[in-house]
């Protein structure tokens, strides 16, 4: 985990700590590159000299190779995603230390937000679930790791404010000073707390324009255009792009998911870094009778504004991992 904040804090006592702190960002690993030497035979030099995987089929046009790459550094952090880690408590004692023994290691961690400066208590679970959460409680609170050995805990939390997080995790254990023959002469509790900052920034800039078109029968329509910009380091694929209407309004796609006879499926887009997309939807007013009963309840507004819906955005990175990404009530002038 990079980007700590502050040192430890917490413990007055200034011996070292028999209980260490490892935070790290899991991510997916990416394909690694590759790129072949041109014509390096005429100077005796071979072509496999710098692949990451070498092989006897080789494409001096395909870059990617089926090696995998593990992240060097922390990355971005992005909204609409799941920031995961995992957080290990390390045994510092020897093995051939027969002084001291660790006992009940115990990691609490909680996250400050822009809009929560104060913080608020993260849920933690094992790395391996049994199901049995009462138990897991139990065993976790009566964790002893041995010389060497370690507790791990996997966090995972919702990124859904631009700007400035800070982690904190708070380890507390009791170390046990033994006398001769293993006996327990004394123990004490010692707890010490640690700081990680990162910045959470947009990953699909979303600007929309809402115009009223002519409808039959006194009914109102609107065209939702919005434009969704990659802000990221790397290319997405749009899963679904759609409306959820504010009842008595139903909301209809223009874009590439629209039914069409005869040409199966359709891909979604990609947005390579910098990539720029158009989308539209028709949001027309249905009668009393079609109109479905509002499961929100009511949302008011001011006279001369009508609230048409919100647009949700769902996408996948280039291995998988999910993000969701909502705007607030979509309005139009009366």
């Amino acid at each position: 985990m990079a980007h700590q904040r502050t040192p430890s804090m917490g413990d007055p006592l200034k011996s070292p700590h028999s209980v260490s702190l490892k935070v790290l960002r899991l991510s997916r690993p990416s394909l690694a590159h590759q790129y072949p030497l041109p014509s390096s035979e005429p100077l005796g030099i071979s072509p496999k000299a710098s692949l990451a995987y070498p092989s006897e089929k080789t494409n001096d046009l395909f870059i990617l190779s089926p090696v995998l790459n593990l992240p060097e550094a922390f990355g971005s952090a992005y909204i609409g995603e799941t920031f995961s880690c995992t957080l290990c408590a390390n045994n510092e004692l020897l093995p051939s230390d027969n002084t001291r023994i660790i006992s009940g290691v115990r990691i609490a961690a909680d996250m400050q937000t822009p809009s929560t400066s104060s913080g608020f208590p993260l849920d933690l679970a094992r790395p391996m679930h049994t199901g049995d959460e009462d138990q897991e409680q139990e065993e976790q609170e009566q964790a002893s790791p041995g010389p060497g050995e370690s507790l791990q805990n996997i966090l995972r939390f919702e990124l859904k404010e631009e700007g400035n997080h800070v982690l904190a995790v708070t380890v507390t254990y009791t170390e046990t000073t033994l006398a001769g023959e293993g006996k327990a002469a004394s123990g004490r509790v010692r707890t010490f707390r640690k700081l990680y900052q990162f910045v959470a920034q947009q990953l699909l800039s979303v600007r929309t324009k809402i115009g009223g078109v002519r409808g039959r029968g006194g009914r109102e329509k609107f065209v939702l255009e919005a434009q969704l910009e990659n802000m990221g380091e790397a290319g997405v694929c749009l899963e679904t792009v759609g409306v959820t209407p504010k009842p008595p309004f139903k909301a209809t796609s223009l874009n590439w998911d629209q039914q069409t006879l005869g040409l199966g499926s359709i891909n979604s887009p990609i947005l390579n870094p910098r990539d720029v997309i158009q989308i539209a939807f028709l949001l027309e007013q249905q009668v009393e009778s079609e109109a479905p009963t509002d499961p929100l309840g009511k949302i008011t507004s001011s006279d001369s504004k009508k609230i048409l819906g919100q647009l949700v955005i769902q996408w996948r990175t280039a291995l998988g991992d999910r993000g969701s990404l909502s705007t607030g009530w979509l309005t139009s002038r009366r």
